[in-house]
């Protein structure tokens, strides 16, 4: 039998024989599992962003209207704008004073009646989707 005693050099270079690295192929694999994954957690949680959007606006929006009629029994003048109530302090100057897409609210005062209007998602008045 002849002697297999192996050098230590000899022993490194089978080593690195058996970790070699990832081949090109392999880490596009990767990528692409990791891309699915992304694509499936966005197309989950997209529409839940804009549900939170359509909340949060209506709530910033009867915000605004308590702020208005607080307003309007103080000054039955007219109907106020955005500016009105916070420069006379029936709004926080650090709340939002427009909706979730940053447009700002529109508000009518008609026959007592208040009504805070958002363009909704389309940044369009007087479609469908207000809030």
């Amino acid at each position: 039998m002849p002697n297999t005693v192996k050098t230590r050099p000899q022993q490194r270079s089978e080593r690195r024989a058996r970790q070699e690295g990832m081949t090109l192929i392999e880490i596009m694999i990767v990528i692409t599992i990791f891309a699915m994954i992304a694509g499936g957690v966005a197309v989950a949680l997209l529409p839940r962003l804009e549900e939170a959007r359509i909340k949060s606006t209506k709530t910033d929006a009867q915000a605004l209207r308590s702020a208005i009629m607080l307003y309007v029994a103080d000054n039955p003048r007219g109907c106020p704008t955005v500016e009105d109530l916070v420069n006379e302090r029936y709004l926080d100057g650090s709340r939002r004073t427009a909706d979730a897409w940053d447009t700002g609210f529109q508000i009518s005062c008609e026959d007592g009646d208040i009504a805070v209007v958002s363009a909704g998602p389309d940044l369009e008045f007087n479609t469908e989707d207000d809030i």
